[in-house]
């Protein structure tokens, strides 16, 4: 009879956590029965890659306050490194390929699961807006090379040269040597990724990048592939990816990362793990020497994190409780190792 009671009290006693819960807190298995935590969802929250997310972030923020909705907010402040001919991985002003020439990856989602995409796209300034119209105007999610660029044109954009002196100067540079490294480090950044919690509590993201310098012609790498540079469900959380391309695309790190958070895992150990995941299958690769991944993550409660396998990763975060600022990731190792 005890053992009766003891059921039933404990039973009510898991109703009533289960009520008290709601929709603001995740329940995961712990030894046969679920535990509830219940947490505060802190909302909006924007993070993105590297010290170019910051400016990209504000803008982003200020749309969004403005009543903008997520994605035209992620497009304008993805614009902002996009037209920087200082950034130097990211649309105007990025390194060439090893013909010099400058072409460029993006892509957004939506708490929907909408995608598009383009890749190996020409001549335009902003990748992510025609990344955007992929989603808004077509059945398909990517579009690759002289296609993509046939379709920007049809929707009004621009044709321009993206090469800038500076750029051009440092593709002939290169050419003397010609030594293939696309090394992606503090010196060299690469992609701005950029994930968002809106008001509603709703998840979107995107990507864009004129990848690594001296590629090439015709490679495309992780940012425009929804799974590798880029995954959410609304459900769960959003990650994002930076660095070495070929690395992310082999192991599908940004899905990876969301699955991991679907299982109970933080953002950071999500990260954590599919960085060392990484790790472990590059380990004895020949892109070891000058490897470098990093993620970003945000989940449904506003909680965010990055990790990198190597130093010098940092995101901006953006919220109303901090403000604008910038956050080191942790790491596994350094660069002198």
């Amino acid at each position: 009879m005890s053992n009766r009671r003891d059921f039933i009290k404990k039973a009510a006693l898991g109703a009533a956590a289960v009520s008290s819960v709601g929709f603001s807190g995740f329940a995961k298995e712990k030894e046969g029965a679920l535990e509830f935590a219940s947490k505060k969802v802190k909302k909006p929250v924007v993070i993105s890659t590297w010290n170019h997310g910051l400016p990209a972030n504000k803008e982003t923020w200020k749309e969004l306050k403005a009543g903008k909705s997520a994605l035209d907010a992620i497009e304008a402040g993805m614009k902002i490194p996009e037209a920087d001919p200082n950034v130097r991985s990211v649309g105007y002003g990025g390194y060439p390929d090893r013909e010099g020439k400058v072409t460029l990856d993006a892509c957004i989602m939506d708490h929907n699961s909408n995608c598009g995409s383009v890749c190996f796209l020409q001549g335009i300034m902003h990748p992510i807006s025609v990344a955007k119209r992929v989603l808004q105007n077509t059945p398909h999610v990517m579009l690759a090379g002289q296609g993509a660029l046939q379709f920007a044109l049809s929707e009004g954009f621009k044709e321009e040269n993206l090469l800038t002196p500076e750029s051009e100067k440092d593709w002939k540079k290169w050419l003397e040597d010609s030594k293939y490294k696309p090394v992606i480090n503090i010196e060299n950044h690469d992609t701005i990724s950029m994930l968002m919690l809106d008001q509603d509590g709703n998840l979107s993201g995107g990507c864009t990048t004129s990848g690594a310098a001296w590629k090439m012609h015709g490679r495309v790498g992780d940012s425009p592939i929804i799974g590798a540079g880029l995954f959410l469900d609304n459900e769960v959380g959003a990650a994002a990816a930076t660095g070495l391309g070929e690395a992310v695309i082999r192991t599908a790190g940004s899905a990876m990362v969301v699955e991991l958070m679907r299982q109970g895992k933080s953002p950071y150990d999500a990260c954590k793990e599919i960085t060392e995941r990484i790790y472990n299958k590059h380990k004895n690769h020949k892109d070891m020497e000058y490897l470098q991944v990093g993620f970003i993550a945000l989940n449904k409660n506003g909680e965010h994190a990055g990790y990198s396998l190597r130093s010098g990763f940092n995101y901006a975060v953006s919220d109303d409780e901090k403000g604008h600022r910038m956050e080191d990731a942790k790491f596994k190792m350094s660069w002198d190792k």
